[in-house]
């Protein structure tokens, strides 16, 4: 089977132009078929304070009311999709941008109510990859952002972390597949203010004791439970790290077990 590769940006890498620019023109020169998802949650903080739109995060998930969806939209879909496409096809890598809407890909429903009202989030319900893989297969790279549809015609706000879990999965049938999750930091560290106290191997074991004394807490919790369901859906790797753990194998990262 090919190996395909999910790779999810987020944080200081798409706040950063040089950053951005640098990992783009990497990402282009990896071989084989990948997929880019991003998030840009920073982006979306600065413009709704901007605008006097208040924001609320809930265990690291944002609550997303109409107007903040409508924020949401903007960056995800618009901007920051079409800056790292352009970007890329500079790099001359052939993209193309998506939302899970295009093509029917990702289907979600709004999240139920229960103790809390996350607006209009959704929860992922289906991954159809069929237009995605003819893309895949003609050399074109697909690039995602973290909004999505109910087939209904509501859009709805999913954390990119899942978005790249999700797509892992599904891909996971025709290809063997990599995910990697890229941030600022070099993995999940046992200290947050050092940058070297990279955790480099956690396993559920693991992952239990270190929520239990807090090294592991808030944002980072989501994308540890996101790592561990793709693994246990087929999905044959998964990493968290600095982006160069992507073009050098002795880079030091954080592997899920």
């Amino acid at each position: 089977m090919k190996t395909l590769k999910v790779v999810k940006i987020g944080g200081n890498i798409i706040d950063n132009d040089v950053e951005l620019i640098s990992f783009l023109k990497d990402f282009a020169s990896l071989k084989g078929p990948k997929i880019l998802v991003h998030g840009g949650g920073k982006s979306v903080t600065k413009l709704a304070n901007k605008m006097n739109i208040p924001v609320q995060m809930i265990d690291g998930r944002r609550v997303t009311d109409a107007e903040t969806l409508e924020i949401v939209t903007m960056v995800y879909a618009g901007k920051i999709n079409k800056n790292i496409v352009a970007i890329l096809q500079s790099f001359n890598c052939n993209s193309i941008g998506f939302s899970g809407a295009d093509g029917n890909t990702i289907i979600a429903k709004k999240r139920p109510k229960l103790t809390i009202d996350y607006g209009f989030v959704g929860d992922v319900v289906k991954v159809n990859i069929s237009v995605v893989n003819i893309l895949l297969n003609n050399g074109i790279s697909n690039i995602f952002s973290a909004i999505s549809h109910d087939e209904k015609g509501q859009l709805l706000n999913i954390n990119a972390d899942t978005i790249a879990s999700e797509l892992a999965i599904a891909f996971s049938e025709l290809y063997t597949v990599q995910l990697y999750y890229c941030f600022e930091k070099k993995g999940v560290l046992k200290n947050i203010d050092n940058n070297d106290s990279v955790i480099e191997k956690i396993n559920q074991v693991s992952y239990q004791e270190l929520k239990s004394s807090g090294i592991i807490n808030e944002g980072m919790i989501p994308k540890l439970d996101n790592c561990f369901y793709a693994l246990e859906k087929n999905v044959s790797k998964v990493c968290i790290g600095k982006s160069d753990m992507l073009f050098n194998k002795e880079f030091r990262c954080t592997t899920i077990q």
